[in-house]
């Protein structure tokens, strides 16, 4: 008589189960495939990651050329009893223009006195209102804009009779302005030249 219990098994098998080295290799091949998933994750962030900055400076770019070229087209070229209204140099540019933002619906955007330059690594905007009466006191400080950060520097040239020119300084607007933004060395950004053609004939006064 058999005793009671399982029997074994008739082809000489063990029976269903794992071994210690089983367990061990399935854990060892386990933390292979998630070490790879890991780094697979941490490459997509990356990625991503990187993919948004480009497209967030793109923008900032983008930006800016869009502001700068309106500003330009749309600058007051004064009236014939002003004085100049656009003057620069080779790293900075003053000019007369409505702002975007500014004013009231009724009035329209209000006339400012602009001045683009770097300062401390930034492309700055700045910008006090246009007064046509004789100012009393202290002039107003002038509002900030900071358009772009990690700038090296500016280049400004005006068109002319055929030449580009360093500076302006003439009563009349020049033919076409340009902005170059420069980076520093190492820096991937990199835009074209701001060409704009500002207002030239004086306004009736």
């Amino acid at each position: 008589m058999s005793r009671p219990g399982r029997s074994a098994p008739r082809d000489g098998r063990r029976e269903a189960g794992f071994t210690l080295l089983e367990i061990v290799v399935a854990l060892v091949v386990l933390g292979v495939l998630l070490a790879t998933l890991s780094r697979g994750t941490q490459f997509g962030l990356a990625v991503f990651d990187r993919q948004d900055r480009m497209i967030e400076t793109s923008s900032r770019l983008q930006g800016t050329d869009r502001l700068l070229r309106r500003l330009i087209e749309t600058a007051d070229p004064g009236t014939s009893a002003d004085g100049r209204t656009v003057t620069g140099g080779a790293a900075a540019l003053s000019f007369r223009a409505p702002l975007p933002g500014t004013g009231t619906p009724e009035e329209g955007e209000r006339l400012v006195d602009l001045r683009l330059s770097v300062q401390s690594g930034q492309l700055v905007l700045a910008w006090t209102p246009h007064r046509h009466a004789l100012r009393i006191g202290p002039p107003p400080r002038p509002r900030r804009e900071v358009l772009l950060d990690g700038v090296e520097r500016i280049e400004c040239g005006y068109f002319s009779e055929g030449s580009w020119r360093k500076g302006w300084a003439e009563k009349s607007p020049p033919a076409l302005i340009r902005i170059r933004i420069l980076f520093p060395e190492g820096d991937k950004r990199h835009w074209p030249d701001i060409v704009a053609a500002p207002m030239r004939e004086p306004l009736p006064g």
